[in-house]
């Protein structure tokens, strides 16, 4: 049984947050955004993944992060339990999910987290309102590049979109992409830019409904003179 809890159109499209019952009696939060399933939280180590692989990649602390793509919450909340990370700023496309976000609608994002700043834009413009300030870039506004949510966001996989994205990260900084699949291509673009290092994708099993599926996510270090 599925039941909508919430639901609002705004200029990107519906998006809507429905809970599924499973023959168990067991319940999952999802999401969908203009009408394209975007995540549940029947499994959310992958979306957690996207931030503690990330910043495990990274020393010190007082660390910047920067979340494209709010989701259910889960990446942003991984980071924030990171006592080394100093600010998570999060943008999301759809203006009612930040709204939600505010109102505690969302169960992995408490309302008012220290820390934490949550506004609506496009993450590709707010990559280019700073060269070199992110010490983590952490990508999950689509399904990966090969299913995607909003077709303007296909820039951003592209050479040009991924330069801009290890530009707005200081030297030695980790960009940080997801993918609901495996993303062979994308490693080797990021390879190929002549501002990183260490390019790698890592390969995450998921058990869903009885099926087994493997989701992604793809790593790259801005060079330390890049």
């Amino acid at each position: 049984m599925v039941e909508t809890l919430l639901r609002a159109e705004g200029p990107r499209g519906e998006v809507a947050l429905r809970r599924r019952t499973t023959d168990d009696g067991g319940t999952h939060l999802e999401l969908v955004v203009d009408g394209v399933f975007a995540m549940d939280d029947t499994d959310t180590t992958t979306e957690c993944a996207l931030a503690t692989e990330a910043l495990s990649r990274l020393p010190g602390a007082d660390l910047q992060v920067l979340v494209g793509g709010l989701g259910l919450g889960w990446t942003a909340a991984t980071a924030l339990a990171e006592p080394r990370v100093g600010t998570v700023e999060v943008v999301e496309l759809h203006e009612p999910l930040v709204r939600w976000a505010e109102q505690g609608r969302l169960p992995a994002l408490p309302p008012g987290a220290p820390r934490l700043r949550v506004r609506t834009g496009d993450v590709a413009d707010v990559l280019g309102e700073h060269d070199g300030w992110w010490d983590a870039v952490l990508l999950d506004v689509d399904n990966g590049p090969g299913f995607l949510v909003h077709r303007s966001n296909d820039a951003l996989y592209r050479p040009a979109g991924l330069a801009g994205a290890v530009a707005a990260l200081r030297p030695s900084g980790v960009l940080a992409i997801w993918s609901s699949s495996p993303a062979p291509r994308l490693r080797q673009a990021l390879a190929g830019l002549p501002t990183t290092t260490d390019a790698e994708e890592l390969l995450l099993p998921v058990a869903r409904d009885g099926h087994e599926f493997t989701y992604a996510v793809v790593l790259a270090r801005r060079s330390a003179t890049g």
